[in-house]
């Protein structure tokens, strides 16, 4: 592996640090509520605002910008009553990783489209992940969602992390939209942003945006196995 070593990481949850067991029917849901978030904000701009300003508003003051209802996505939560554990799954091989770069002292933030009450929340303490993350950002945390990159500099801004030129942030996502908001965050701060691809489906978008294969991995035991190398630990 080429990469520089990471000073900060960053991961996205559903389909990288978990993954779920029914795939089809979490598409679905995130699809919809998807779908309502963008109606709702256009009814937003129509009506509050007059049809004035960007339908979507840019970011200004992430520390004290208002945190938007989420109502549809709070329904769809509370029509899927299922507990997490019959939902999702931790990735294979992702514990290794996490206590590895914990061990290292990197400090950790997850980053979610997701809802976090009654959701991400509830993963993180089931599946014993909170302790590695000292900062967790989800649906109702931000006002626009990846591919912009507003989750990442709000996880940076929570993990207090002020970043200088020379610092590396990796940002591990399973999708197209992850690797775009890695990019675009790289634009903003004067540190190095670096998106990696875990699985196809953002692997196409690494390839797509001109980054190299070693951008991309397959497995978590695969990247175990690199940051070992990295960090110097024998394997």
């Amino acid at each position: 592996m080429t990469l520089p070593r990471p000073d900060i990481v960053i991961f996205d949850m559903d389909g990288t640090a978990v993954r779920h067991i029914n795939p089809r029917i979490l598409h679905a849901l995130e699809c919809i509520d998807d779908s309502f978030f963008v109606v709702s904000k256009f009814a937003g701009w129509l009506f509050r605002r007059g049809a004035k300003g960007p339908i979507i508003p840019e970011f200004y003051d992430l520390k004290n910008q208002k945190k938007p209802r989420r109502i549809v996505h709070r329904v769809l939560h509370k029509v899927r009553r299922k507990p997490v554990e019959q939902i999702v799954e931790p990735c294979p091989g992702i514990y290794s990783v996490l206590e590895l770069l914990h061990g290292a002292g990197i400090p950790m933030a997850i980053v979610s489209s997701g809802l976090g009450k009654g959701y991400g929340h509830d993963i993180l303490e089931k599946f014993d992940l909170d302790k590695f993350f000292r900062a967790s950002i989800f649906r109702e945390d931000i006002k626009k969602s990846k591919p912009h990159p507003e989750p990442i500099l709000l996880a940076l801004q929570s993990l207090g992390a002020d970043v200088k030129s020379g610092d590396v942030v990796w940002c591990i996502g399973d999708r197209h939209k992850d690797i775009a908001a890695a990019q675009a965050a790289d634009k903003i701060l004067p540190c190095t942003v670096v998106p990696i691809a875990y699985g196809l489906n953002a692997a196409m978008a690494i390839i797509e945006k001109g980054y190299k294969p070693d951008h991309i991995i397959l497995s978590w035991h695969d990247l175990y196995m690199d940051l070992r190398t990295l960090m110097g630990i024998p394997t």
